[in-house]
């Protein structure tokens, strides 16, 4: 039987042999030879056959080993449909100065495999003690749905995740998903945006990314961090904060119902700063759809009120048949209709185009209209894009709205800012064309050189015309309305707004929309700081509520606090230097 087995058989049995039968062999005529033959002819190719199978079954064993460590250091492969899609990254949001005002962080998300679920019941029971808010009814569902994986929380806390992995719960697991983190807060919330439990932006500069081709590269599992360059905004986050804090401690001094501002770069178009209150905390953004969460600056729509006289009167100016030298009879009202036209501190007498401007006549602005004619007046507001829909990168952006046939009456009341309504960012933009050497100039949230702002600039209105409004900007805060928006050392001038709101489809007397628009410095002009005060109160009994006493005061601290931030040096030698001998 020996004989016929193979050789490693042979060998095997022949090891197996008991010593007292291997010595018979071995003391047999021949036995020794054949031992001792068949050691010598199979245990050096035996030996190569052993190591050589070790070595094939390590290497395997190796492979799959490695493949296993590998694995594990990855997330889980969840092929869920969308609902497990990886959560793309984002590139960092920064400011000007690369301060980081947006950037993605890790965080844990909860998930269950249902088919590996004992019992829905207990498990639901154990993981409220943790999340309390978790939906019984919703969460029993998806765990008896039988599917491959189902979300049952995103964005847990580490607290959280430490908890509900102590309950020891077989079948769930968690996944390391990107989410947006915005340091700092609420300060910037309008601008940057927001995005939604996939990281896919859906409001501000976020959602402007997104449709710039992030949105693709997420599609196409192309957006990898490393790749990522940081998207560096125009804002100065320390101008930016500034602004905020300067708004929302007016809206609670003056009791209105809403404020903001802007700081506008007059000769690149580029917002430094822009805020608006109420707003939100873009980290816990619960109450981010409210109704009255608008960023008013650049999706709300106003009269804007006497703002609007800066335009009226560049118009007349730059038309040819107003000079500085011109005289208005605004000493009777106007009657139009049904409707009469006063002065809110009328002079009675004929009014100089400065007086009209610093006395803020509306029966003044009426007649500059009138002398430029309705079809003039119109077609003058929109070259400046007041009436047209901005033009920038920030999504909220509302289109104005204007009368579509404009009669007479139309254009008297639009002189002084009533019958059509814009953004209070456009109106910036128009005033700072009034600055800047006459260039109309689309805002931007993104750093622009002012050698890439005039490629891209308009001419609006003549050198002439923005000399002479410089002047009367300067002049109206020496001697009107913008005293209160005086900051010694930095030459502000600037017109108010004070502008009665339509309710039920009445001007109410006790509800006003206020606006101050100041330049800074008046010798040359390099910024435009708007603010903006909805339904104010008076601040002490007796005391008025027209813009001079709240809008302008905001935009004084506005300009006090942040002008050496903006690189604007004091000099006190051009205090009061405007002044109303040369044309009375």
């Amino acid at each position: 039987m020996i004989a016929r087995l193979p050789m490693i058989s042979r060998l095997a049995t022949i090891a197996r042999l008991p010593p007292r039968l291997l010595g018979r062999r071995a003391s047999g005529e021949g036995g020794s030879i054949v031992v001792e033959g068949a050691r010598k002819a199979t245990g050096g190719k035996g030996r190569t056959r052993v190591v050589m199978t070790m070595a094939v079954f390590f290497g395997i064993y190796a492979t799959i080993a490695g493949r296993l460590v590998y694995l594990g250091f990855q997330n889980p492969d969840l092929s869920g449909g969308p609902q497990s899609r990886v959560t793309a990254s984002r590139p960092d949001i920064v400011d000007r100065n690369g301060e980081v005002l947006a950037t993605d962080i890790k965080t844990a998300s909860l998930f269950a495999e249902p088919r590996r679920i004992v019992d829905a019941d207990e498990a639901i029971e154990k993981l409220s003690t943790v999340l309390p808010e978790i939906d019984y009814e919703q969460t029993y569902h998806k765990l008896k749905s039988g599917a491959g994986f189902v979300w049952l929380q995103r964005q847990l806390t580490p607290k959280q995740q430490s908890d509900i992995m102590q309950l020891g719960i077989p079948g769930i697991g968690f996944r390391t998903e990107k989410r947006r983190f915005y340091p700092a807060g609420e300060t910037s919330s309008y601008i940057v945006g927001l995005t939604n439990i996939d990281n896919q932006g859906i409001s501000g500069m976020e959602k402007y990314i997104d449709e710039q081709g992030l949105s693709d590269l997420q599609a196409s599992g192309l957006a990898i961090a490393k790749d990522l360059k940081p998207v560096q905004l125009s804002i100065d986050l320390r101008v930016q904060h500034i602004v905020r804090d300067e708004i929302a401690t007016g809206m609670e001094k003056y009791r209105a119902i809403a404020a903001g501002a802007v700081v506008l770069n007059v000769k690149t178009g580029e917002v430094v700063a822009m805020a608006s209150v109420p707003d939100f905390d873009p980290n816990n953004p619960y109450n981010a759809q409210d109704k009255d969460r608008l960023n008013r600056m650049s999706a709300g729509l106003y009269e804007m009120g006497s703002t609007f006289k800066s335009f009226t009167t560049a118009m007349a100016l730059d038309s040819g048949k107003v000079t500085m030298e011109s005289r208005f009879d605004a000493s009777r009202p106007i009657r139009i209709g049904h409707q009469t036209i006063h002065d809110f501190h009328g002079k009675g007498r004929v009014l100089s185009v400065p007086e009209v401007f610093i006395y803020s006549s509306n029966i003044g602005s009426a007649k500059e209209a009138e002398a430029v004619g309705i079809d003039g007046h119109r077609e003058f507001l929109h070259r400046l894009g007041i009436l047209e829909k901005m033009q920038t990168e920030l999504p909220e952006v509302a289109r104005p709205t204007e009368p579509k046939v404009w009669k007479q009456v139309t254009s008297i009341t639009v002189a002084f800012g009533h019958g059509v309504s814009t953004t209070p960012l456009q109106t910036a933009v128009g005033c700072a064309a009034l600055m800047n050497g006459g260039y109309l100039i689309e805002p931007t949230f993104l750093t622009r050189t002012q050698e890439q702002a005039m490629s891209v600039a308009k001419k609006v209105v003549s050198e002439k015309t923005v000399e002479g409004m410089r002047y009367l900007y300067a002049l109206n805060a020496e001697k009107g309305s913008g005293r209160n928006a005086r900051v010694p050392g930095y030459r502000v001038g600037g017109k108010t707004g004070t502008a009665e709101k339509v309710v039920n489809g009445r001007y109410s007397k006790d509800k006003n929309f206020n606006a101050f628009v100041a330049a800074f410095p008046m010798d040359d002009p390099q910024y435009i700081v708007l603010t903006i005060a909805d339904e104010p109160k008076p601040e002490k009994p007796g005391m008025g509520a027209t813009a001079a006493s709240n809008a302008g005061v905001m935009a004084a601290n506005i300009i006090r606090r942040s002008a050496s931030m903006l690189g604007v040096k004091p000099d006190f030698s051009h205090e009061n230097g405007a002044t109303l001998v040369s044309y009375q």
